[in-house]
């Protein structure tokens, strides 16, 4: 469980902190909300039931990141030869909000990027 003030990650959506944790009810369903500032002003309601479910994370501490910074040095991973199905593991690991599966999407894009390039489509996608 979280608290007010607390940094979080938001898979997909990035960093952000608690602004409040309200209880809400939305279509007759009436339930708790972290009420999440995100950067630019945007605020985003996730219930706290389901949090964790969805990949809501506290930031990470040094030696994580230094554990992330390993992962994005390392060889690329094996991925499929197949567009489409690279692309939903991907997006798997995005949605996640395992940031050691995030920063191996990055690393394998970047070594794709370096092979033979990534379309703009990619690009938005990963």
């Amino acid at each position: 469980m979280f608290n007010v003030g607390d940094k979080i990650v938001y898979p997909m959506h990035g960093a952000g902190v608690i602004d409040s944790i309200e209880e809400k009810n939305i279509l007759g369903v009436k339930q708790a909300y972290y009420i999440l500032k995100m950067p630019g002003e945007v605020k985003v309601m996730v219930p706290t039931a389901k949090a964790e479910e969805i990949g809501v994370r506290g930031i990470i501490n040094k030696k994580d990141a230094e554990k992330v910074f390993d992962v994005l040095e390392s060889n690329e991973t094996e991925m499929s030869m197949n567009w489409n199905k690279r692309y939903r593991d991907n997006m798997e690991k995005m949605k996640s909000g395992d940031i050691y599966e995030v920063a191996d999407v990055v690393r394998n894009l970047s070594f794709k990027q370096k092979e033979k390039g990534l379309s703009t489509r990619r690009k938005e996608n990963a």
